[in-house]
C-alpha cells in the first residue's frame, strides 16, 4: 500500500501571521522534503487558480521539489488536462522526469473547479470534447515515438517527435474521477490507473465504480491497474486535537464553498458524521490508520493520498501531520493490511 500527500498550495499561518504566496511556495518545498524523510511514497501538487492557492505552476513547483529530495515520487493531485496543451504538458513532465531521475507521475482530470476555462480562453460547453481529444493526444505522445494527430481542439501534428524524451511507455498517468461512471470507463479504455477523489460521504459508495472499472479493464483487454483514493484530513497526537483543529479551519472553507456551489452548510453534526464514517481522515495515527485500512479493503486500493493542507491551517500543524502520517500511520496501515489484505 502506497501512502502519499496532496497539496493544493493553500496559504498557511505562522502564529497570527498569514504567510505570503512566496512563503507558502517555499513551505511546500520544505513539506515535500519532510514527507520524504518521514518515509512517505508520493508527494503531489494540485492545479488551481483561486485566491489563497499557490499551485498554478505545478511542474515548476515539482521541479523545485525534485532538487530538494532524492527518493519520493512526485506527481499531481490533478492536472486539468482540458485547459492544458498536451504537447507542452508532455515537455514539462518529461523534463520533470529527467530532473527527478524517473520520479514523475501525474493525475489527469476534467476539473471540478472551472476557473482555468475563462482564464485560458476555453468554453465550458466543450468540457467533454476538450478532455477526450487531449487525453487521446497526450497518451499517444507518451506511447508512440513519432506522432501524427489531428482533432478540433488544437492544431494538428505531423510526424512530431518531442524532446526531451520520456522513458519508454511514458510516466505513470492516473485518471482522476469524482463520481462519473463515464470517466471510470475512459480510464479503463486507456488501461490507466484510477484515482478516486472522495471528499465527502461514505467512501464505500464508490465500490460500484471500482467494480465497473475492473470489469471494463477486462473487456478492453487490459491488465489490472492500481486504484487510489484522494481524501482530506489531518493527523495529530490525539483524536481530540485533530478533530478540533481541523474543524476550526475546515468549517469556514466548506461554508464558503457551500455558498458558492449550493450544497449543505457544514454544521458540527454533519462534521462528526463525516469523521465517523465519511471521507474525512482526521484523528490520531491509530484512528486514521484503521480508517484507511478499512477503505483500502473495501475499495481494493493500492494507494491512498491525504490532502493535508487547508486554508490558513498553522504551518506547525501541517508539519506534525506529515510527520505522524509518515512515521506512524503508514506503517500501521501496512501492518493492518498484512493481517487482513485488501481484495484484488
Amino acid at each position: 500500500m502506497e501512502l502519499g500527500l496532496n497539496s493544493f498550495g493553500e496559504v498557511a499561518i505562522d502564529g497570527d501571521r498569514v504567510l505570503s504566496d512566496a512563503e507558502t511556495v517555499r513551505l511546500i518545498v520544505q513539506e515535500a522534503r519532510l514527507a520524504e524523510t518521514s518515509g512517505l511514497d508520493v508527494f503531489s501538487v494540485g492545479e488551481h487558480y483561486r485566491e489563497g492557492h499557490n499551485d498554478s505552476a505545478t511542474p515548476v513547483l515539482l521541479a523545485a521539489i525534485a532538487t530538494a529530495t532524492e527518493r519520493i515520487r512526485l506527481g499531481t493531485s490533478v492536472t486539468v488536462l482540458s485547459t492544458n496543451d498536451p504537447v507542452r504538458l508532455y515537455q514539462e513532465f518529461s523534463t520533470l522526469d529527467a530532473v527527478s531521475n524517473g520520479r514523475a507521475q501525474l493525475v489527469l482530470g476534467r476539473a471540478s473547479a472551472t476557473e482555468s476555462f475563462p482564464l485560458f480562453g476555453y468554453d465550458l460547453a466543450d468540457y467533454e470534447q476538450l478532455f477526450e481529444e487531449k487525453l487521446d493526444l497526450f497518451m499517444r505522445l507518451q506511447r508512440e515515438d513519432i506522432v501524427t494527430w489531428s482533432g478540433t481542439v488544437r492544431p494538428p501534428l505531423t510526424d512530431q517527435r518531442l524532446h526531451p524524451r520520456m522513458r519508454e511507455g511514458g510516466i505513470p498517468t492516473w485518471i482522476g474521477v469524482g463520481g462519473s461512471p463515464g470517466s471510470v470507463v475512459r480510464a479503463a479504455r486507456y488501461g490507466l490507473p484510477l484515482m478516486l477523489a472522495i471528499i465527502g460521504g461514505r467512501p464505500q459508495r464508490f465500490a460500484g465504480h471500482v467494480e465497473l472499472y475492473l470489469r471494463a479493464l477486462r473487456e478492453f483487454g487490459h491488465a489490472v491497474q492500481p486504484i487510489g483514493q484522494h481524501s482530506l484530513g489531518l493527523v495529530a497526537d490525539t483524536d481530540e486535537e485533530a478533530v478540533e483543529t481541523w474543524w476550526r479551519y475546515w468549517q469556514p472553507v466548506v461554508a464558503a464553498l457551500a455558498a458558492e456551489r449550493g450544497f449543505y452548510k457544514p454544521d458540527r453534526a454533519r462534521y462528526e458524521k463525516e469523521l465517523e464514517g465519511g471521507a474525512l481522515f482526521v484523528g490520531s495515527p491509530e484512528t486514521v490508520a484503521r480508517k484507511i485500512a478499512t477503505v483500502a479493503r473495501d475499495l481494493r486500493l493500492s494507494r491512498f493520498d491525504l490532502k493535508y493542507d487547508i486554508m490558513r491551517l498553522p504551518a506547525q500543524a501541517r508539519a506534525r501531520s506529515i510527520e505522524l502520517f509518515g512515521h506512524e500511520v503508514a506503517p500501521r496501515v501496512n501492518e493492518l493490511l498484512a493481517k487482513e489484505p485488501a481484495r484484488v
